[in-house]
């Protein structure tokens, strides 16, 4: 989880359990009804803390799905020019044998002329 995603957290608990703490000091009510609001806030934030991990992941998992295809795309570029270079070098190298066979044989040639 990012850095933000961690404050923004640590600042909706911070803000939830304040309030409850105020409302509970400051609330009319009886005990049990109280507990009841406490209950009913707790399991609102859960859902909402639920919701936007849920939200977070969800957009983590499209960021890397997105990067992984990105990634594959690059790499296979790179493999093609790289398979592209390897074929003009063995075609380089193939001209440069066909050369010194040319030149051997000429060689040889000479050779038995002499």
């Amino acid at each position: 989880m990012s850095k933000s995603n961690e404050n923004i957290l640590l600042a909706l608990l911070t803000g939830a359990a304040i309030g409850a703490g105020i409302g509970i000091l400051y609330a009319p009510d009886k005990g049990t009804e109280i507990r009841k609001k406490i209950k009913k806030k707790a399991q609102d934030t859960t859902h909402d803390i639920t919701d936007r991990l849920k939200h977070a992941k969800d957009e983590l998992t499209k960021t890397a799905d997105a990067k992984k295809v990105a990634f594959e795309e690059k790499l296979e570029d790179v493999i093609s020019n790289m398979s592209y270079k390897a074929d003009e070098i063995i075609a380089g190298l193939e001209r440069k044998l066909e050369e010194l066979k040319n030149k051997n044989a000429q060689f040889q040639k000479k050779g038995t002329t002499v």
